[in-house]
């Protein structure tokens, strides 16, 4: 459902843990800099180059089975340990996750705590969801039926049209889109031509392994309720979004980030974690995540504060299982094991013991 996708986005900026933009970025460890915007103008002629000019030798991304990095380890007085896998995103589309380290932990494991975020409940028969679907269709498109051409500055639409065409190719129906959407679209499929994927590699192979050696699977997410999600659908559908900034900063990432994109996944799926500390890194979430989180669907739906609802429930939940299991695992974005002020620094200012792989 498109709401669930959209607080997806939303909950994003709950991992940097932060309530403005400008916060949530130095909180995921993202490299700020008020006199680093690329200028639009600069930002065409390096799109048009990159989508015409000579091609440059991109770094070959892996395939086959990778281990992954290894394990942060967080303890108690108590020698209760929380061992932590880094998880990133994009990683190499054809590789296939698997690490001996996480077996050997999850044998012993009395719980596996989730990543944290937000998932949406809402009490929809079979018949009344198809009948949400028209009102779905029509929440994805500018509420004044807008093209992206009259709602977007021209120097972007121009960045646009140069990605898009190299990307998407020559269809139209994207250009109906609310940019949050349109650049979202566009983001997944550049992905997939540069050999990575925004898909979880992670997840699936935790849940076999849980099953496999018994281990309680512990849901630290929120719960959002929706009561009425066809009255938020249509509200949201009339609604116009703050999402030029994210529609921008994904054109931005496109431009000048898609080959650190390949080495920090090369990176990541090899372990070698002193690369991914060295690799800026650069991410257009936050930025999206403030679009929906300013919203007024957002407000009446009381997830303005999901940001911090998130990142307290993960904290809640780490420290219960320290508590609780002699071992248990949890899973982090790997911008916030490596953030000064993330969740993994949080816990060593509560008093634990956090030891690197």
């Amino acid at each position: 459902m498109l709401i669930s996708i959209l607080l997806a986005i939303a909950s994003a900026a709950a991992l940097a843990g932060a309530q403005t933009p400008v916060a949530a970025e130095v909180e995921a460890g993202i490299e700020v800099d008020a006199d680093a915007e690329v200028d639009a103008e600069a930002a065409t002629d390096i799109a048009i180059e990159a989508a015409t000019g000579t091609p440059t030798l991109a770094t070959v991304v892996v395939s086959g089975v990778q281990p992954g990095p290894g394990l942060w380890r967080v303890s108690d007085q108590a020698g209760h340990a929380l061992w932590i896998l880094g998880t990133l995103s994009p990683v190499p589309r054809r590789m296939r996750w698997e690490s001996a380290e996480v077996e050997r932990v999850l044998a012993e494991a009395g719980s596996i705590l989730t990543e944290p975020g937000a998932t949406v409940r809402a009490k929809v028969g079979l018949f009344a969801g198809l009948g949400m679907l028209p009102t779905a269709m029509r929440a994805r498109n500018n509420p004044e039926r807008q093209r992206l051409v009259e709602i977007v500055p021209e120097a972007d639409y121009r960045r646009w049209t140069v990605l898009r065409q190299r990307y998407l190719g020559s269809g139209t129906a994207i250009e109906k889109r609310r940019p949050i959407l349109a650049a979202d679209a566009l983001f997944r499929e550049a992905l997939d031509d540069s050999g990575l994927t925004a898909d979880d590699r992670v997840w699936p192979v935790l849940r076999k392994l849980a099953r496999k050696h018994e281990v309680e699977i512990v849901d630290v997410r929120v719960a959002v309720e929706i009561s009425d999600p066809k009255a938020a659908l249509k509200q949201f559908a009339r609604e116009d979004l703050d999402d030029l900034p994210c529609f921008t900063a994904t054109l931005t990432r496109l431009e000048t980030d898609l080959e650190a994109m390949r080495q920090r996944a090369n990176a990541w799926a090899i372990g070698d974690i002193e690369t991914l500390r060295e690799l800026p890194y650069r991410d257009q979430e936050v930025v999206c995540a403030q679009a929906m989180l300013a919203s007024e669907v957002a407000r009446e739906q009381g997830i303005t504060d999901l940001p911090a609802r998130v990142r307290a429930a993960w904290l809640d939940a780490a420290e219960a299982a320290l508590a609780r299991d002699a071992t248990s695992f949890a899973v982090l974005p790997m911008r916030t094991l490596l953030a000064e002020d993330g969740l993994l620094a949080e816990l060593g200012r509560r008093g634990y013991r956090v030891e690197q792989p």
